[in-house]
């Protein structure tokens, strides 16, 4: 991959943009400040003037995707960069948000690729405008390829090995494998990755993500039918909580373990409710991605030199080593 210079920003398109962000950020302050529309913006006087667009697959009050946005905040803020949020869960919607961004000649782009064949044209179009884009969180076989200069995330096939693992430790025979989100390639790879590994049998269960009682059913109901599964791996921190009840419910002794953490999910850990947790850091995705394109645009830096991923994940997190991870979830960015 021949990696282009970064295109240069002029004294007078830095200045422009200072006073661009004194007009639309009262006081200039490196606050930052969130619209009714959904989209965030931080930066402070007399910083880099410039404008990033961070473009998600996010759904609306995700307390994952809550985490990646602060630490892209964070970034934003210690280099004095505009910074625009938003989030699609809808494929299409999510490319018409980076179009927006092209459209807008922001400076950088961090997207994620949850369904990546929907973000070819968008990213094209980026490219073909000098806007240099990374990626972040989802499509981590699909980065290079799709022409992203960099990628911040976990490999989530190892990380579903590592689960498949860990489930023979413990002795698990049947798992589910709970899918919140049909044609998200990185859930799915993590359940592959799951199947691949563990030594008992692997069942994929498909849920809709935005109706938390119908995931809660359809959980509950598969394990009334199938008594025999005795452990449930959620792909969210808040459909562990949610299949924690639903194993309650069904009065089955199946045990929970899942990917990602938040507050909520951390206690969980600490009380035994939950067995164990894969932490792939959001908070560290957002905050690389969003300072990768200010390196980039400043020095040139290209991390992982263009060819290779910077991984924030898998780790484990369990009863042995959660109050470690307790302090930092507690102040909102574990």
């Amino acid at each position: 991959m021949i990696i282009p210079p970064p295109p240069p920003v002029s004294p007078r398109r830095v200045a422009a943009l200072a006073v661009a962000v004194c007009l639309l950020v009262a006081g200039c302050s490196a606050s930052g400040d969130t619209s009714d529309s959904g989209t965030a913006s931080a930066g402070k006087a007399g910083g880099s003037g410039l404008r990033i667009a961070l473009i998600t697959h996010a759904p609306e009050g995700d307390t994952f995707w809550d985490l990646v946005r602060k630490g892209a905040e964070t970034a934003a803020a210690k280099d004095g960069i505009q910074l625009s949020y938003a989030g699609d869960p809808d494929a299409a919607g999510q490319a018409e948000l980076v179009r927006d961004a092209v459209r807008d000649k922001v400076d950088g782009i961090a997207v994620t690729l949850a369904k990546p064949q929907a973000m070819r044209g968008p990213i094209a179009a980026a490219e073909a405008a000098g806007i240099p884009v990374v990626g972040l969180n989802s499509g981590i076989d699909s980065w290079q390829s799709g022409g992203l200069l960099e990628f911040f995330g976990q490999d989530e096939s190892v990380a579903g090995r590592a689960v498949g693992d860990k489930l023979d430790g413990l002795k698990v025979k049947h798992a589910l494998c709970v899918i919140h989100e049909r044609g998200n390639v990185a859930l799915e790879a993590r359940c592959a990755g799951v199947k691949k590994t563990f030594g008992g049998e692997t069942e994929n269960l498909y849920v809709d993500g935005t109706d938390t009682k119908a995931v809660a059913a359809v959980i509950t109901s598969q394990l009334r039918q199938d008594p025999t599964v005795d452990e449930v791996v959620t792909n969210g921190a808040q459909f562990a909580l949610t299949a924690v009840a639903s194993v309650k419910d069904a009065g089955s002794k199946a045990r929970v373990a899942t990917f990602d953490i938040d507050k909520d999910l951390v206690k969980a850990v600490k009380s035994g409710a939950v067995q164990f947790a894969v932490d792939q850091q959001p908070y560290l995705q957002g905050y690389l991605a969003v300072d990768s394109l200010w390196l980039y645009r400043t020095n040139g830096n290209v991390s992982g030199g263009g060819v290779s991923p910077v991984l924030t994940g898998p780790a484990f997190v369990t009863k042995a080593n959660v109050d470690a991870v307790a302090k930092f979830a507690a102040q909102g960015t574990r």
